[in-house]
């Protein structure tokens, strides 16, 4: 067994003036004068964007901000896994595992260790409060290079566990988003003597091919399966690439990092369903940490993986519940249903405001 390991962020003064001298250096290119962003992230955003990460975003702040909370590395199951560690002040709090996802980082889950390990610090109850693990997943940041091929959902879930049990919990929760909102139900069917719920923003649960899945659906989920379509046929491109061939995009990835930007950005930009850009800071504090543990190529090769791995036979049993947002798809009811047997929540909220950042809501 791997003890976990203090692990302090501490990234070269070189490998930022590298990143310095590649975005003073960038080469655009061209574009429909009034295009838009019909073709994807548009050329100003990205122009703009790139910009602020030359001239005024601070790296250091952020590193800062992840090495206020105590960060540890162990290896498991031949890989090392990185995760930051915060105990609740508070007696009796329920461990929580946080899962995040592509193109985001555990920066998702920084704006809430607060006020979920210090509820009464914030102004909340203080009953409510939880010890947390926030794990990079594998491949990602500082949970880097990967040792092995197949770190899909199953895999990271069955680390997650060990992970939990390597720590002393008996009892603990799974929280997710993106890909976590996969993770954490497996880990619930993986570990349900230890995990009491789970809780996602999404459930990936799609139709059978039988027609019958499309009788008599009520509007909440017509309107889902109106904001799959529409995914679908807008957004899903990253999708088909990443599960076909990783590798061929993780070159320039690599290579450029404002190409590393436009390709992680498309999903946190201005788009047709409503959906606001997330604030400046927050989309290069993601960027940028890809960036400097080079992990765009080694973090897209998850979709590659999971794409081949077996799917469960079984729905999960774990007491589940879901909190989502209108500018995304957060899953159809009906099809949830038949993947997941014990939905206690199901709760959809409206878009939230450009500022606001993604996080978690384990007792909405």
């Amino acid at each position: 067994m791997s003890t976990p390991s203090p692990f302090t962020v501490a990234v070269s003064q070189q490998s930022l003036d590298d990143l310095q001298s590649r975005l003073d250096r960038v080469r655009w290119t061209s574009d429909i004068p009034g295009s838009g962003s019909d073709y994807g992230v548009s050329l100003p955003w990205l122009q703009r964007l790139v910009a602020y990460w030359r001239d005024g975003y601070d790296w250091r702040s952020f590193e800062a901000r992840l090495n206020f909370h105590a960060n540890f590395v162990t290896e498991i199951d031949g890989q090392d896994i990185h995760f930051l560690h915060v105990r609740s002040p508070e007696p009796g709090a329920l461990p929580l595992i946080l899962t995040h996802g592509w193109p985001g980082s555990v920066a998702e889950y920084l704006d809430v260790i607060g006020p979920l390990t210090d509820p009464r610090a914030h102004g909340r109850d203080p009953a409510v409060s939880f010890d947390l693990v926030i794990p990079s997943l594998p491949g990602f940041a500082f949970s880097a290079p990967l040792a092995s091929r197949g770190w899909g959902t199953r895999r990271t879930a069955a680390a997650w566990a060990e992970l939990m049990r390597r720590l002393g919990y008996q009892r603990y929760g799974a929280v997710g988003n993106d890909a976590g909102s996969m993770i954490s139900p497996e880990i619930g069917r993986l570990d349900p003597e230890h995990v009491v719920g789970v809780h996602v923003t999404q459930v990936f649960s799609f139709p059978s091919g039988d027609p019958s899945d499309f009788q008599d659906l009520d509007e909440a989920d017509l309107a889902a399966l109106a904001k799959l379509q529409w995914f679908m046929d807008h957004k899903i491109s990253f999708n088909q690439l990443h599960s076909q061939q990783p590798q061929t995009l993780a070159h320039a990835l690599a290579d450029s990092p404002s190409g590393l930007l436009g390709w992680n950005a498309q999903l946190m930009t201005d788009d047709a369903m409503g959906e606001r850009s997330l604030d400046d800071d927050f989309i290069l504090d993601n960027t940028t940490l890809y960036w400097l543990t080079n992990t765009g190529g080694s973090s897209i090769r998850f979709y590659y993986e999971d794409a081949r791995a077996a799917r469960a036979a079984e729905p999960t049993t774990v007491p589940l519940g879901v909190a989502g947002f209108a500018g995304d798809f957060s899953g159809v009811r009906r099809f949830a249903e038949r993947d997941h047997k014990n939905i206690v929540q199901w709760t959809m909220h409206p878009n939230p405001a450009a500022t606001t950042r993604p996080t978690p809501n384990p007792r909405s």
